[in-house]
């Protein structure tokens, strides 16, 4: 066996990666790792026999498929979310850097280690790849380097990243027992200004307020600032859509949608919820969901396609994933979603054919935009960008692949181009680009790491593990309760992982922690050198 698995690398990959998947599922005291046990499977077979090993390209091509993939799927809000909260958390980002570096820093004049061990520590810690790297290209470039500070910087930089990440998730786990977070509360918070699920409901209710007669539903939403949707409309025997014109008379009955507080708010005000269940008369208008698979529509919004004027038809919600969205009009529409229409019956299906409705069309990938888009990052990730006489900076195979996709996944589309990907193509891309990355560290730097235990290395560790967890819990406090950031967003932003982000997402419910890490990733990802 141990034959087998030298010389063949792709059985050792996906032996590693089955069994992490399978050990990250079991559950203690309803708890699991998740896939991120691949990377502790990974070092365990490195122990085993340090000869196993997985080619460098592996490493890459998950890293930069995961976090492109990551910046395609984030870009929209990440841009959005900076528009909104820019200095803070352009600052906030920057202050993650410098205080674990000063942190590091204090190491090196308290603790005694060498420069090179610092410095490794901390690439460690941060799990900083490029930022390790240079350091190592400053020491053998540097006249009058020895080896023994290369072998330094390895050995500490081997040794502090599993740490790093083993440390970062003690820290979530910890925090968010001590802050008392409430992810449900933050969840109600952030809902309107992110797509997340908004747990829709709808409502029949019938106008009895006397005060909204005849005041158009564009006014209405405008001056209560309501997040709801209204669907069929009564009035006496006649059934109809509404349109942002349509106004109402004492007595009509008409179906809204939305979250379930925004429902009370609305129903408190037009009146009362009728025992009508208009949704329910089918003989008119009929509803469908209908499948987004026409490349053509993707990346625009709902009110470019100019619906009314072509169909007797409104969208209600989206359902996008696991989360189901209301449609408005600057909705963006993307490939793989699921429409909920409500529609004269003849319009069904030439709306089924004017959007596609294929479930197979809308699942593929155009992989012209996507190994295009994915070579500008790591073009990018190669060049070294200065910023003074002695100072530069590199972005490497994550930074670059990750501000590439960002800007692209916030363009979505140009001219003919496609650049985002359909939801269910990105999830998969991201879990096999995962998989790969965890796997391949692992099993490069078992060996290494359990061959560099000695009684020399124990301050090392234990440097490593103080730097990790003080940094993390201290970034995760002042984060929620001075900066007054969403510890969803902060998860994120002390993700120093994928592996990582992937445990934070899973824990909160939603995809924040990956807004936060595309947040933060940009300072983090870079290197500097001098």
């Amino acid at each position: 066996m141990n034959t087998i698995l030298e010389n063949n690398p792709v059985f050792l990959l996906f032996l590693v990666i089955s069994m992490g998947v399978l050990v990250g599922g079991l559950k203690i005291r309803g708890k699991s790792f998740g896939v991120s046990m691949v990377l502790f499977v990974g070092l365990f077979f490195g122990y085993l026999n340090p000869s196993y090993q997985l080619p460098e390209f592996i490493l890459i091509l998950g890293l930069s498929i995961f976090i492109y993939s990551i910046g395609l799927n984030t870009g929209p809000i990440f841009f959005k979310s900076y528009r909104q909260n820019g200095m803070r958390d352009i600052g906030f980002s920057f202050m993650i850097v410098l205080f674990t570096g000063l942190l590091a820093g204090t190491m090196f004049y308290l603790l005694g280690f060498s420069a090179a061990t610092v410095s490794g520590i901390f690439a460690g810690v941060s799990t900083n790849t490029p930022a390790f790297a240079a350091v190592l290209d400053y020491i053998q470039n540097t006249e009058g380097a020895n080896a023994l500070a290369s072998e330094d910087l390895v050995v500490s930089y081997t040794l502090a990243y599993p740490i790093g990440i083993l440390g970062s998730i003690v820290a979530i786990i910890l925090m968010e027992k001590i802050l008392k977070v409430d992810y449900a509360l933050e969840y109600k918070q952030l809902r309107n200004s992110y797509p997340l699920d908004n747990d829709l409901t709808s409502a029949s209710v019938e106008i009895t307020n006397d005060t909204i007669v005849g005041v158009p539903i564009r006014e209405l939403v405008q001056q209560n600032n309501w997040n709801i949707n209204f669907g069929r409309v009564k009035s006496g025997s006649k059934l109809s859509l509404s349109r942002w014109d349509t106004n109402f008379k004492k007595g009509d009955t008409v179906m809204i949608l939305g979250g379930k507080e925004d429902i009370a708010a609305a129903t408190a005000l037009l009146g009362r919820q009728s025992e009508d269940k208009i949704s329910y008369d089918r003989r008119e208008f009929d509803s469908r969901r209908i499948f987004m698979s026409n490349p053509k529509l993707a990346g625009r919004t709902i009110a470019s396609l100019n619906l009314p004027e072509k169909f007797n038809s409104i969208i209600t919600r989206i359902r996008r994933g696991d989360n189901d969205m209301l449609a408005h009009g600057n909705t963006v529409l993307e490939l793989g979603d699921r429409i909920r229409f409500i529609a004269k019956r003849e319009d069904l299906s030439k709306l089924s054919n004017y959007f596609g409705d294929s479930y197979q069309a809308s699942s593929r990938i155009n992989l012209f935009s996507f190994g295009f888009g994915l070579s500008l990052g790591l073009l990018l990730g190669t060049l070294s960008i200065p910023l003074g006489p002695d100072l530069q900076i590199k972005l490497g195979y994550a930074g670059g692949p990750l501000v590439v996709g960002l800007i692209l996944g916030a363009l979505r589309r140009t001219g003919p181009i496609l650049w985002t990907l359909p939801y269910s193509t990105s999830v998969v891309l991201q879990q096999i680009g995962l998989m790969f990355l965890l796997a391949s560290i692992g099993v490069n730097n078992g060996g290494r790491f359990f061959e560099s235990l000695s009684i020399d290395s124990i301050g090392i560790i234990a440097a490593a593990t103080t730097l990790c967890l003080l940094s993390g819990i201290l970034i995760l406090t002042i984060g929620y309760k001075l900066v007054k950031i969403p510890f969803s967003l902060l998860l994120g932003m002390v993700s120093n992982q994928p592996a990582v982000v992937t445990f934070a997402s899973e824990k909160v419910g939603n995809k924040l922690p990956e807004i936060g890490y595309a947040i933060v990733s940009f300072p983090k990802n870079s290197t500097v050198k001098e």
